[in-house]
C-alpha cells in the first residue's frame, strides 16, 4: 500500500515499531489479538489495528501540499478535512480557513470566494451540488479533493447497481458530511433514501412491504429520499451501501434484513434474490472493518478500563467506544491533556453529547490493566502521549522508557 508524506509530528517512533512489528508477523491481517505493553503495575492493552488510515493520510498530505504549492494565496477548507481538532487546527494555523461547519452551514460569505482561492475538498467528500458551485466560481474541485478512495468506492457501486435499476438504500448518519455527498452522488443516478440504524430500517421495510401507507413515508423520512421518489415502485429492487464509518456488522445487519423483507415480500428464494436485491458487501471500509475487529480482539483481554482516543465529531470513533463501553467502563478522550490527574479525566459522552469529568476513573487496585484504541483520524503521536501520560500517573516512567527501548531497539 503507498505510503504518504505525513508531517512528522503526527508520528510516533514507539507506534510506528509496534505497527510494523505487528505487520511482518501477520501479512495477512488476520490476527486481531493487541499487543500487550508490561509497564510496571500497568499494562496497556493496545488494539492491533488503530489510527490513521490510507484515506485519512492521503488527505493531510494533499492538504499540506496545497499550502506549500500556493503561497500568497488564500486557501479554504470546504469543511473540516478529518474529524481530528489537533489536525484541522495545524491546518488553521498555516492560514486555512473554513468555508462551512460540519453540519453545512457557512462559516462564510459564498460571494467572498473568487477564482484565485484554492478550495480543498474533504476527506468525507461532497456533493456534485457544492461541486458545481465552486465550478460557477471558476474553482476547480478535483485540483485538491481529498475524498477518501473506499468513498469513492461506494459511490462508484451505488452509481453502477443503480444503472442497473436497483434503488439506493444508505446506510448513514444524515446530516454527515459523507452521508450527505453519498446521498448526492447516489439519487444523480437512482432514487434514494437513507437509515440511519436498524430501528429505521426496521420502519422502512413496512412501507416496502406495503404494511403502513405510502403518503405517510414522505413524513417519516422527510430529507432522507431523493427528489421524486416513488414508494409505490422504488422499492422493487434495491440494494444497501453505507457511510464508511459505520459499524460494519450493523450495515451487514440492515442489508440481510432488506433482503429477507424484500425476499418474502416477493416470495422470490435464494435462486434468484439478484433479481431484487443488490449484493454490495464490498463497499465495507477495509479500515472500518480492521479496527473494529481489532476492537473485538482486544476485548477477549481482561481489563479495569478502556480509553477511545479521537475527535469528538468522529463517527467511526464512537463506534469503537460503542463496542468498548458494552464490556467495561469506556473513556472517550480527544488527548492525552483529558487525563487531568490519576483520580480524574475529562471526557465525551457521545450519547447525550456532552463533556463529563468524572472522578475515580482508576481503580486503585494494582497492577492495573487499561485498553486503548484510537480512531481513523486520530495521530499516532496521541496514542504514545496517553500511554506516556497514564505511566506516569501510575508511577511508571521508568518502564515506559524501558519497553520504548527494547520496542525501538
Amino acid at each position: 500500500m503507498k505510503s504518504f508524506n505525513v508531517p512528522v509530528q503526527y508520528r510516533s517512533p514507539l507506534v510506528t515499531a509496534i505497527k510494523q512489528k505487528r505487520k511482518a508477523e501477520d501479512k495477512m491481517k488476520k490476527d486481531f489479538r493487541p499487543t500487550v505493553l508490561e509497564l510496571g503495575s500497568l499494562k496497556v492493552i493496545l488494539a492491533r489495528h488503530f489510527g490513521f488510515c490510507y484515506g485519512v493520510e492521503n488527505a493531510i498530505e494533499i492538504a499540506f501540499r496545497a499550502v506549500e504549492e500556493n503561497p500568497g494565496k488564500r486557501v479554504f477548507l470546504l469543511s473540516e478535512m478529518i474529524h481530528n481538532p489537533g489536525v484541522n487546527a495545524d491546518l488553521q494555523a498555516l492560514g486555512v480557513k473554513f468555508i462551512m461547519d460540519t453540519g453545512g452551514q457557512l462559516l462564510m460569505d459564498w460571494d467572498d470566494l473568487n477564482s484565485n482561492d484554492i478550495v480543498i475538498i474533504p476527506a468525507f467528500g461532497t456533493t456534485l451540488e457544492m461541486e458545481a458551485k465552486l465550478r460557477l466560481k471558476g474553482i476547480e474541485p478535483s485540483r485538491y479533493e481529498t475524498t477518501c478512495p473506499f468513498v469513492e468506492k461506494v459511490w462508484n457501486r451505488a452509481e453502477k447497481i443503480g444503472k442497473d435499476g436497483y434503488t439506493i438504500v444508505i446506510h448513514g448518519k444524515p446530516k454527515h458530511e459523507e452521508t450527505r455527498a453519498t446521498f448526492s452522488h447516489s439519487m444523480a443516478n437512482t432514487p434514494s433514501v437513507v437509515v440511519k440504524d436498524m430501528e429505521e430500517t426496521h420502519h422502512l421495510a413496512k412501507f416496502m412491504t406495503g404494511e403502513l401507507p405510502a403518503e405517510q413515508f414522505y413524513s417519516d423520512f422527510k430529507g432522507q429520499f431523493s427528489e421524486g421518489f416513488d414508494v409505490t415502485k422504488d422499492f422493487n429492487r434495491i440494494g444497501v451501501v453505507n457511510q464508511t464509518t459505520m459499524l460494519a456488522s450493523e450495515t451487514q445487519a440492515i442489508s440481510d434484513y432488506l433482503k429477507q423483507v424484500i425476499l418474502n415480500h416477493n416470495n422470490a428464494t435464494a435462486d434468484n434474490a439478484a433479481t431484487y436485491f443488490a449484493d454490495t458487501r464490498d463497499t465495507l471500509c477495509y479500515a472500518t472493518n480492521d479496527n473494529q475487529s481489532a476492537v473485538q480482539g482486544m476485548l477477549e483481554e481482561p481489563a479495569d478500563l478502556a480509553l477511545v482516543i479521537g475527535g469528538y465529531n468522529s463517527s467511526n470513533t464512537s463506534h469503537l467506544v460503542e463496542l468498548c463501553e458494552e464490556h467495561l467502563p469506556t473513556y472517550y478522550i480527544k488527548d492525552d491533556a483529558c487525563l487531568l490527574s490519576e483520580k480524574v479525566i475529562s471526557h465525551f459522552n457521545f450519547h447525550q453529547h456532552i463533556e463529563e469529568v468524572t472522578e475515580g476513573y482508576i481503580p486503585a487496585k494494582r497492577p492495573l490493566s487499561i485498553m486503548i484504541t484510537s480512531g481513523a483520524s486520530c495521530p499516532d503521536a496521541l496514542v504514545e502521549r496517553v500511554i506516556e501520560r497514564l505511566a506516569m500517573l501510575t508511577g511508571n516512567e521508568s518502564e515506559m522508557e524501558k519497553v520504548s527501548k527494547e520496542w525501538l531497539g
